[in-house]
């Protein structure tokens, strides 16, 4: 079934466990999301970024998630990740997606509050739900996302921009990165902790790949929600096509994007349970 993100992010937040935010590009990626969740029984969130727009078709797309949530067992998400202009979040909205981020974490605070809020309004009137970031998460490796500063949240900011905009999740810079990490990973646990302490809402992690499976499990004990995860299935995918073009074997397309979403799937079923624990 499709659902509102506010309403998994709120159960999550209440029992104390977070839900997977898959990042998806095509029908393969977005089945390996919704076949991995209903085997392990939990809800998921299928994301797709808006810097994927010129190659997807988003009123198509949403409506195959659609289609796809309604014969789900479990509860679906179709989420709008990272988005940087208006008309792509009305155009998601538009398109039946159940929330949005809004990301204006390239402003200082005074504008990103004033552009958030904008959001809200339009949104909340569709009863969409919206994500915002304050901070920004560094790229690493393997990324195709756009370069971040890696500027850590503040508590203090985060209180605030909570109480003007009426965001409904916020995404949190405690040091992770998007793609996979170049070096040691400094995660600041103790900053997370703080910023659960300033708002009340379902807290966002972005950068689940390569992560650390300890902390994961502390980040969720602190307040996380919602992990957005994209670079390891994008390398369990690309590693299969690879192997495969080592073979020279001639294979019709079918078999190889089938064999693709089954090497997806265990990265995604490793984070579900992960996540999951409770």
């Amino acid at each position: 079934m499709l659902v509102n993100t506010k309403e998994i992010l709120t159960k999550a937040q209440q029992e104390q466990y977070a839900v997977a935010a898959f990042n998806v590009y095509n029908l393969e990626t977005a089945q390996a999301a919704i076949q991995a969740s209903e085997r392990e029984g939990t809800p998921v969130i299928i994301a797709l970024g808006e810097r994927y727009f010129p190659t997807v078709d988003v009123e198509g797309f949403s409506a195959m998630v659609k289609a796809m949530a309604e014969k789900a067992k479990i509860p679906v998400a179709l989420h709008l990740d990272h988005a940087y202009e208006k008309e792509s979040i009305i155009r998601a909205i538009r398109a039946g997606f159940t929330s949005v981020m809004y990301d204006g974490s390239k402003y200082n605070l005074e504008q990103n509050i004033h552009f958030t809020k904008e959001i809200v309004e339009i949104a909340h009137m569709a009863g969409v739900s919206v994500e915002a970031e304050i901070g920004s998460v560094a790229r690493g490796a393997f990324s195709d996302e756009e370069e971040g500063d890696g500027t850590l949240t503040d508590p203090q900011s985060a209180k605030a921009f909570v109480a003007e905009t009426n965001v409904d999740f916020l995404a949190a810079a405690i040091g992770t990165v998007h793609g996979m990490y170049k070096g040691e990973p400094k995660i600041d646990l103790a900053l997370l902790e703080r910023i659960r302490e300033a708002v009340g809402i379902p807290l966002v992690l972005h950068g689940g790949s390569g992560t650390p499976e300890d902390v994961l499990e502390k980040a969720i004990k602190l307040g996380i929600c919602k992990v957005n995860v994209n670079t390891e299935v994008s390398i369990a995918a690309v590693s299969y096509l690879e192997k495969y073009a080592e073979n020279n074997q001639m294979a019709h397309l079918s078999t190889i994007m089938a064999e693709m979403q089954q090497a997806m799937e265990p990265v995604m079923t490793k984070f579900i349970r992960l996540l999951s624990k409770k």
